[in-house]
């Protein structure tokens, strides 16, 4: 099926290459943007006027792209939608949130359609990489498309999906060197899609069978390290009651070839913590109860108030008064080494403690602006304005946090309690009235 005016997606020896348009510039949107830039001309799409200037001016506020790379993409970044008309692919990265139900908030993604379908030219062709349940493509977007274009998909334009693989803070898993997952509505948008990534990527470019199975993998993905670190949660409550150290018994099981290296910890952010929940609704729409997947989010959501618990019941044990006695959070974004706060349970730990009443000390090199400007209960320090306190929760292991010289002097020298939710820290460096405590 062929049309006159449809462009070779892929072919880089034209003289003039097709132009792309990148929707949503956030964590995904923008290395997206960057990537396909080499090779051609970016219309870098954003309804957030700030986020626009900012990357107009080689500003990454995600810390993700550097000012020279940005300065040197062929990409011009824009908050006018009418620039999309002369894209022969779009590409959608929107956020994919879930409501306070926990069940999908699909409201960025048909807006950012209903955009794009305002905006779209004939033999065009629309690949979307947020993260939806199966079926949201098809059954979502391409109506509205249709609606607002007054054009029929596989006609008169295409439709494809691409999960996204965007790892934030790894600088060795890249847009450019992950293998891509494509699909497309029929056979020439799979093929034209396939040409258009691998024409970008230095790996190789994966074919699926239908985009609902494109859409399916990506929640996979993420499904799979949910259940395994709840596995590893679970573990860790169980051996923590057992008086048992998780960690030591992650390192002996890890002598056998064929087991899975995974920790405990908190899970948030905008992926893990969020993709089951679009699984999780889509199965139970369809007539079955995922209660795997349920109890495993249940499970890893409920790991801050099991930090906050742990630790009342170690300052009861200690004698430490809780009005009286500071604490210091160190780490509030929801990953090492990156700024996004987004769906933090470290902040959720916070949160726990100032509703008790307790005077708690946040620190994260990685956060910028105070986001407790208006709790006094919470005080924003940098990592050289940290003040002695005796109980310390280390719950994201930045860089800046792995070196023990600098926390060994925010400790008093009488007794104290470290909470190592990442297991990073060697009790043998501290003195045996300072109590290490880990997941």
């Amino acid at each position: 099926m062929t049309d006159s005016n449809q462009v070779s997606i892929g072919d880089t020896t034209q003289k003039n290459p097709p132009t792309i348009g990148v929707v949503g510039l956030g964590y995904v949107g923008l290395p997206v943007a960057i990537g396909f830039s080499e090779k051609y001309p970016i219309i870098g799409f954003d309804v957030d006027l700030n986020r626009i200037q900012e990357l107009q001016k080689s500003v990454d506020r995600t810390g993700e792209i550097s000012p020279d790379i940005l300065n040197s993409a062929n990409i011009e970044f824009t908050n006018d939608e009418s620039r999309l008309v002369q894209c022969h692919l779009i590409i959608v990265a929107v956020p994919t949130p879930v409501k306070n139900n926990k069940e999908p908030d699909l409201t960025y993604l048909e807006e950012a359609s209903k955009l794009v379908g305002k905006n779209l030219s004939k033999g065009a062709f629309v690949v979307y990489e947020s993260t939806v349940y199966p079926g949201t493509t098809e059954e979502v977007c391409l109506p509205i498309l249709e609606h607002q274009s007054q054009m029929k998909a596989g006609t008169d334009f295409y439709v494809g999906y691409s999960p996204e693989r965007i790892n934030p803070g790894d600088k060795e898993h890249t847009f450019k060197n992950n293998v891509k997952v494509v699909s497309g509505q029929n056979e020439y948008a799979l093929q034209k899609i396939y040409e258009f990534y691998q024409s970008v990527l230095a790996s190789n470019v994966y074919k699926a069978p239908s985009i609902k199975v494109a859409e399916a993998s990506k929640i996979v993905e993420n499904t799979q390290r949910d259940i395994n670190i709840a596995l590893m949660n679970e573990f860790s409550l169980i051996f923590n009651a057992l008086d048992i150290d998780t960690y030591e018994v992650l390192n002996a099981s890890k002598t056998k070839w064929n087991f899975a290296p995974y920790s405990p910890g908190l899970v948030g952010g905008h992926c893990i913590g969020v993709d089951p929940y679009y699984l999780i609704y889509k199965s139970r729409e369809v007539g079955y109860d995922p209660k795997l997947l349920s109890l495993a989010r249940d499970l890893n959501d409920s790991m801050p108030t099991y930090v906050v618990q742990s630790l009342i019941k170690l300052m009861i044990t200690h004698k430490f008064n809780f009005h009286e006695t500071p604490i210091t959070v160190l780490g509030i974004t929801f990953k090492e080494n990156i700024p996004d706060i987004r769906n933090s349970k470290s902040l959720e730990i916070v949160d726990e403690l100032v509703n008790l009443g307790l005077q708690v000390q946040v620190c994260d090199p990685h956060v910028e602006s105070n986001p407790f400007y208006d709790n006094e209960l919470v005080d924003f320090k940098r990592l050289d304005e940290l003040k002695s306190t005796p109980i310390i929760i280390l719950a994201v292991s930045h860089q800046e946090f792995k070196e023990t010289d600098w926390l060994k002097r925010i400790l008093p020298n009488e007794k104290g309690i470290i909470m190592d939710l990442k297991g990073i820290l060697s009790e043998k460096l501290f003195p045996d009235d300072i109590v290490i405590w880990k997941l």
